[in-house]
């Protein structure tokens, strides 16, 4: 029983996780593809500064390469970790795993050439946080499409999976800034993003997940206990949960109304 409620916890969580970040894709596709649509280039700012300056055409371009793929690489990620889409429907896997390959290589090129060409808001710090995260993304892109290419499935799925923990991470950047600004009142954040929080964020939003992927993918097979497991289906619970508070509040004041705006 300890063993099929880990299961069904981790499948809700899943479900969670998917839901939300697919709702931030869209609104990432309507708030910021919707502004260049509009020629409106400058409401690019309004959640982040100095993302759009005119005098910077290189890295707006960079940056609105980056934010166009992104929302592609958060709406298919979990379609593509589904056993039964890779075993009923092997093609469309394949065909849809190239597209999300690709998207995640121009979201991480898009970042690091804005990087490059102007710079993070944050200065250096999130400068080298921000280009660790677009190199490894472009990393773990590549290696898991070469391991496909040469059909060694077991280091294509383990690719994948730090793929998938690093794609979701400007979801999670965003997500822990909430449940940050909540309970903590924005303690350690500075509006030019030079606080001590700041700081540690610009590596937050991605090393932990693949932290938790390399544990996973050296646990994987080893007995647990039961206690074990009972304590890892509470800690999933509690995770669902708690992301589901973040996605309805950010849902019903920034994504939603963007997305209805847009498309309603």
């Amino acid at each position: 029983m300890s063993g099929r409620a880990v299961r069904t916890a981790g499948v809700a969580l899943v479900a969670v996780v998917w839901a939300s970040a697919a709702l931030f894709g869209v609104y990432i596709l309507a708030a910021y593809a919707g502004a260049f649509a509009d020629d409106d280039l400058a409401s690019w700012n309004d959640v982040l500064p100095r993302v759009y300056e005119p005098r910077t055409p290189l890295a707006t371009a960079a940056i609105g390469l980056h934010f166009a793929a992104g929302g592609v690489v958060l709406l298919l990620g979990f379609v593509q970790l589904l056993p039964t889409q890779r075993a009923r429907h092997p093609r469309l896997h394949r065909v849809t795993g190239r597209v999300y390959v690709s998207a995640c290589l121009l979201a991480g090129i898009g970042g690091l050439g804005f990087i490059a060409v102007k710079g993070t808001v944050g200065g250096p710090v999130m400068d080298v946080g921000f280009g660790a995260y677009g190199a490894l993304m472009v990393l773990c892109a590549v290696q898991a499409y070469r391991h496909a290419r040469a059909r060694r499935l077991e280091q294509h799925r383990a690719w994948a999976l730090r793929l998938f923990a690093l794609a979701v991470g400007s979801w999670l950047y965003r997500m822990d800034y909430g449940f940050w600004f909540v309970l903590a009142g924005g303690a350690g954040h500075r509006a030019d993003f030079h606080g001590p929080f700041d700081a540690v964020m610009s590596f937050a939003f991605y090393a932990p997940n693949l932290l938790v992927v390399e544990a996973y993918l050296r646990g994987r097979g080893r007995p647990a206990s039961a206690p074990a497991r009972c304590g890892a289906a509470a800690v999933l619970v509690g995770a669902s949960a708690f992301l589901v508070l973040g996605t309805y509040f950010f849902t019903t004041q920034l994504w939603g109304p963007a997305i209805a705006e847009r498309f309603g």
